[in-house]
């Protein structure tokens, strides 16, 4: 990366901490200023998701010959599903003269940061992790299995957060109007 500004920026935190609501409206704020990485999965798309916008959905097959050509700069199995971030991916956001955001999980995190992409790191926290099983309930998308598997990963995560040195800034999101305030105001001051 050339200069500061198009550091990208990596979002991470447990599935149901807010980063959606948060990244839909920033885009809808700078709609010419970020651009989204989007993933790779083999999970299914929910209702309302489309292929290419929320995430690329492919096979185990296409996503594993993918990961042996070292077309992924993270890749991570969460319930049966893989889910990655091709350099590719990354590429087409910068190409676009916008500051590439990815969202990924926290063995994304660990795998970027052995890669030379140099980006802010930025945790979104429930505010505990009862408030996380109740907002991924309350989505009616997922099945008890991922709800627990969901709760399980989130443990390891607001731990791995708490580490010194894992992020540049973590925001518990236990108010959307005032996370979604420092959330903004980190990106912001990063992109500056």
């Amino acid at each position: 990366m050339s200069s500061e500004t198009t550091r990208p920026i990596v979002i991470s935190g447990p599935s149901g901490a807010g980063k959606s609501t948060f990244l839909k409206r920033l885009f809808a704020e700078y709609p010419d200023k970020f651009g989204f990485s989007v993933s790779h999965t083999t999970r299914s798309p929910r209702a309302g998701e489309t292929n290419g916008v929320e995430y690329n959905f492919v096979t185990r097959e296409e996503f594993m010959t993918g990961v042996e050509r070292g077309e992924f700069i993270e890749h991570a199995e969460f319930s049966g599903n893989l889910y990655g971030t091709t350099v590719n991916a990354v590429k087409t956001v910068g190409e676009k003269g916008r500051i590439c955001i990815l969202d990924i999980d926290m063995q994304g995190v660990k795998l970027v940061k052995k890669t030379d992409l140099n980006p802010y790191y930025l945790s979104v926290q429930p505010p505990s992790i009862e408030q996380l099983e109740k907002r991924l309930r309350g989505r009616g998308t997922e099945s008890e299995a991922d709800v627990q598997g969901r709760l399980a990963a989130a443990q390891g995560e607001l731990d791995y957060a708490n580490e010194e040195g894992a992020y540049d800034e973590t925001i518990v999101n236990d108010d959307l109007e005032t996370s979604y305030a420092k959330f903004k105001a980190f990106i912001n001051n990063v992109t500056a």
